[in-house]
């Protein structure tokens, strides 16, 4: 049986006449950038998450970045990040000559630790960005408590976690002062290249972040400030306006699935339950854990853009997956203050225990809507089976 980590041709065949028609009326129009179709979306947002502004950007990177630029980021400001996420999280903050502050993880969620971060600031932090990692939220409460304290901006970078909500139903994205998310195809919601999201509830912010997106021109050709080339095309956002109504619903599928695996994992006695931390014999694949389920009796907000699980011979089964033909991935094998491109920080190893065991032991397995029971059977099976083999 053929498992891939994610198949796109699945979801394009479901819905494959509804997305033939937007890209027509896409090529009929003429009008590739910006203009009417990216409207219709960033208005289907403002909807869908509950907020005042949603501005359609280039990727998930450029939404990041631009986010940084509207809240006046310069060189030399420090601005604190988990050192365990996708890389742009930590580059968009080099790029503008600031500096990256890092911090480790909670060991449950991998997402940035609240108490770290009140660690690492001082008079030059101008900036929190909370990763909602792998489509679950981050502790967003007391993130928030601390950059108010201390009259710091909150960035949230849910590139992975659209749709995903916090422990009261507020929707990831709406919470900190700006929020960005990307529209990258292995995305939950992915349109046909790169795209991504800035939104927030502040009108100063959105209608510079607007300004930001055509190199600062207001109106055009007339520049107060410097921006740069952020717009979102109209074919992905025609794309993404036929997607978006089918979120929640791959979402719970997503959900769905994890649960499958909760089950075919313990039953197999390969775990106890999810969320613990400590491998032994009868937790030799950890598993990851929904921290807000069923709180105040509301329902489980992680949406599980990926599937992680936590194995110490992570490399050794990988090769064993990828022999019986499942495909799997390292998210991420190098946590940002181990990156060369960063050594002048002069972080070293063993600085962030719980990013470097995270990077060293998580795999992600596939988790994807369209796949079958019998594929998520074959995956755990598998799993089983290179636990056996000794």
């Amino acid at each position: 049986m053929y498992v891939p980590l994610l198949d796109l041709k699945a979801q394009y065949k479901a819905h494959k006449k509804e997305l033939d028609e937007a890209l027509l009326r896409v090529s009929e129009s003429q009008y590739f950038i910006l203009g009417p179709e990216v409207e219709k979306m960033e208005s289907s947002f403002c909807n869908y998450l509950n907020c005042k502004h949603a501005i359609g950007v280039s990727s998930g990177t450029d939404a990041l970045l631009v986010a940084l630029m509207a809240l006046d980021i310069h060189p030399g400001d420090e601005v604190i990040v988990p050192t365990y996420s996708f890389f742009a999280t930590a580059g968009v903050v080099s790029r503008l000559n600031a500096i990256p502050v890092f911090t480790d993880i909670d060991p449950i969620t991998f997402n940035i630790d609240p108490d770290d971060v009140r660690k690492k600031i001082t008079k030059k932090t101008k900036a929190i960005i909370p990763v909602h990692l792998y489509g679950q939220s981050c502790e967003m409460d007391s993130i928030m408590n601390i950059a108010r304290q201390y009259n710091i901006k909150v960035i949230e970078d849910a590139a992975q976690a659209i749709g995903g909500q916090y422990k009261d139903g507020r929707m990831v994205g709406t919470i900190g002062d700006v929020g960005c998310f990307s529209f990258f195809p292995s995305k939950n919601l992915g349109c046909f290249g790169d795209g991504g999201l800035v939104v927030t509830n502040d009108d100063e912010l959105g209608e510079k972040i607007h300004i930001l997106r055509v190199h600062g021109a207001k109106p055009k050709y007339y520049h107060k400030i410097i921006g740069g080339n952020f717009r979102l095309d109209a074919l992905q956002a025609a794309v993404i306006s036929v997607k978006l109504p089918h979120l929640d619903s791959w979402s719970q599928k997503r959900r769905e699935n994890a649960k499958t695996y909760y089950d075919l994992f313990i039953k197999a006695g390969l775990s106890e339950e999810p969320g613990k931390l400590q491998f032994d014999s009868k937790n030799k694949v950890l598993l990851p854990k929904a921290v807000y389920e069923s709180i105040n009796g509301l329902k489980n907000y992680h949406i599980y853009n990926q599937f992680i699980i936590r194995v110490e011979e992570r490399d050794n089964l990988r090769q064993f997956l990828t022999d019986k033909k499942i495909g799997t991935e390292i998210y991420y094998p190098v946590p940002f203050h181990l990156q060369e491109c960063f050594s002048e920080l002069g972080y070293s190893q063993g600085d962030f225990p719980i990013a470097e065991e995270a990077a060293n032991t998580s795999l992600a397995l596939p988790i994807y809507p369209e796949l079958t029971n019998e594929q998520l059977i074959y995956v755990a099976k598998s799993v089983k089976e290179f636990f056996d083999r000794k």
